[in-house]
């Protein structure tokens, strides 16, 4: 409950509150257009490479890195990851990159990750990010497309895969391993041996190639990793990058600290290659923020890790959430007590309810047969859904996709306060961010400081500021259609309410007309379809049709632990499974769920369960989980067609 009351002093405080001034314009009634006045002047000199050189001066010190060697965690400060980038650094030098040379970086997210990104900044280099997961056509594009003659991969599955990438290339890349060493004399990776290779490249080069990068020259090029067509390369510049993590740092750490009372940590699971991680990684180093790195977001791998560090805020997606909450409810169900779990479930969500409505003054607070209640479940439930989280954790924010309002309000009154966030590649991650004392749940908040949120006629969202892209990479078509005006064209649909908070309503491209003329959006009933177990993915499906149906798949865990509790043959098939009532019925009631958040003539009519999963190995999800719909409509082409044969 801590954090709850502590929030609400914190919202009295006049040098906490209101900090960021917010226009909104109003046509015909309604707001259509939300401006943030930014927290932090643009710089006019400087780059992001200067962050572990400043950091090194100033605090030498000071653990801004906690490394995993081994079971431990070992603690890296500022001096000692400045010599580590400076090293890294050099060593490209050394190899030829030359200044606007492009790196391709290939790895998942661990530590050489972070010092490589900056020591190609600090060679006067640009990175280009590829998912570890990504195939060797993938690949191949990305290294033809950005011109990169350099590369660094993680793993000797990644290095074959640059092999075969680079065949068909007329100038393939320079590529090191970061695990176990490219060459036969060095064993240490790809940091040792950049290191020995640029032992004799004096440090002056570093600082004359690093002071040389302006606020306006290019950082990065980041593929996006789009449903359809070629990854288009996202030109950031490294003032779209400092204007993201000096403005989102500047709205959420004083809060952060005064509430907590601790020196602000984090665990980053999230993929380096993916813009979400790689922006909260510098925010985090800008700010001295301790942080350390987890490879995997998979919940089983993931826990011990989070209880080991034991951040105090972590960034995730809502698929993280979702999974511990129904760790929670699996684990109350083989104890017996999954009625038990459903009660507590339901008193979280109206203790977190009005413990919302007291913070914001729009309510009295819970009675005091709630708080009892509230409190028999926190001994109960609640607090091992903190342990799960590492014991520490006050804070998380969410993005990728929206988070279930109710399963938002089950973490509030657990003592955990998830703020939510709305952003692309295009935008430097966050264009939106909830206000820190100013929690809505439902809603993907309000513009980050310095950027500006408007609604067009059609229903799109449109972002302007200093975290917009200036171009895609070679293409000027593209460049030309998503910047109009001024305004970035997202492809996505939305709406502001009356205090600039914007909610997400689904994917401009995806939107279904069905037969009898009723426009409907997926997103929001396939969301709530996926917070809702035993679903793993889905996709509703309708174009053209009646009515409303949907695809949809199950997760393996969840359905062992329906077995399991359902007394069944853990070899039941997939047959049987599909048409079993008891499970039917179970996902029926998730069905209903997710129509309870739309009309009627918008609502699902029938479903399907289909064997197999979305996954990105087979081609059906990108790398930020997101369904390439095309792909899943011709692989279950005849499940489809079975929905509507009635």
């Amino acid at each position: 409950m801590g954090v709850r009351k502590d929030l609400k002093r914190a919202r009295r405080r006049s040098g906490l509150a209101d900090r960021v001034p917010m226009e909104l314009v109003r046509e015909d009634g309604a707001v259509r257009e939300a401006r943030a006045s930014p927290l932090v002047t643009p710089p006019t000199t400087g780059s992001t490479a200067d962050i572990p050189f400043t950091n090194a001066a100033e605090a030498p010190s000071s653990v801004v890195i906690r490394r995993k060697a081994g079971s431990r965690w070992h603690s890296v400060t500022a001096a000692d990851f400045a010599r580590d980038v400076t090293a890294a650094a050099k060593g490209l030098v050394a190899a030829g990159l030359e200044p606007g040379g492009r790196v391709a970086l290939m790895a998942r997210t661990r530590y050489e990750w972070c010092v490589l990104d900056f020591a190609v900044w600090a060679a006067g280099g640009q990175t280009v990010p590829v998912y570890a997961t990504s195939s060797a056509e993938q690949l191949a594009w990305i290294l033809s497309d950005s011109g990169a003659r350099f590369a660094v991969v993680e793993t000797p599955e990644n290095a074959r895969t640059a092999q075969t990438a680079a065949a068909g290339l007329d100038v393939p890349p320079r590529v090191w391993q970061i695990e176990g060493g490219s060459g036969p004399a060095l064993s240490g990776g790809a940091l040792a041996e950049l290191a020995e290779l640029g032992r004799e490249v004096p440090d002056e080069e570093i600082t004359k190639r690093r002071t040389a990068l302006t606020p306006d020259t290019t950082a990065t090029l980041c593929y996006t990793s789009g449903t359809t067509g070629r990854p288009k390369g996202c030109v950031l510049t490294h003032a779209n990058l400092l204007a993201e993590a000096a403005n989102t740092i500047e709205l959420l750490h004083p809060v952060f600290t005064e509430v907590t009372g601790r020196r602000a940590s984090t665990l980053l699971f999230l993929p380096l290659a993916h813009i979400l991680g790689r922006t909260i990684q510098i925010a985090c180093l800008r700010a001295r923020i301790e942080i350390g790195h987890c490879p995997s977001i998979r919940p089983d791998e993931l826990r011990p890790e989070l209880k080991s560090f034991g951040p105090t805020f972590i960034v995730g997606v809502p698929y993280l959430f979702e999974k511990i909450h129904d760790t929670g409810r699996a684990t109350a169900e083989k104890m017996g007590r999954g009625s038990s779990f459903e009660r507590a479930d339901r008193i979280a969500v109206r203790y977190g309810e009005r413990r919302l409505q007291d913070l914001l003054g729009t309510g009295p607070g819970p009675g005091i047969g709630l708080t009892l209640a509230w409190g028999l479940y926190d001994r109960l439930v609640y607090r091992r859904i903190r342990k799960e989280l590492g014991g520490r954790l006050s804070y998380a924010i969410s993005g990728g996709s929206p988070l279930d309002r109710r399963l938002s309000l089950f973490f509030y009154a657990a003592g955990v306060v998830i703020y939510e966030g709305y952003g692309l590649t295009e935008t430097t991650a966050a264009a939106t961010l909830t206000p820190p004392l100013d929690p809505r749940p439902g809603t993907v908040g309000r513009p980050v400081p310095g950027t500006a949120v408007r609604i067009a006629g059609d229903g799109e969202v449109l972002i302007q500021g200093g975290i917009v892209f200036g171009s895609y990479w070679n293409n000027p078509s593209a460049t030309e259609e998503a910047l109009d005006g001024g305004w970035f064209a997202t492809g996505d649909l939305g709406e502001l309410d009356q205090d600039g908070y914007l909610t997400i309503v689904g994917r401009k491209k995806d939107l279904l007309i069905t037969s009898g003329g009723k426009n409907v959006s997926p997103a929001p009933l396939e969301d709530r379809l996926r917070s809702r177990p035993p679903v793993a993915q889905c996709m509703v499906v309708g174009e053209g049709r009646r009515c409303v149906a949907a695809l949809i798949t199950l997760e393996p865990e969840a359905v062992a632990h329906w077995l399991d509790v359902h007394k069944r043959s853990p070899e039941t098939p997939f047959a049987a499974l599909r048409t079993d009532p008891e499970l039917l019925a179970d996902v029926q009631r998730a069905v209903d769920y997710a129509n309870e958040a739309v009309s009627r003539a918008e609502s699902i009519r029938a479903f399907r369960l289909v064997e197999g999963e979305f996954t990105e190995e087979n081609g059906m999800l990108t790398p930020s989980l997101k369904v390439r719909r095309a792909a899943v409509a011709a692989a279950y082409a005849d499940e489809i067609e079975a929905l509507y044969a009635g």
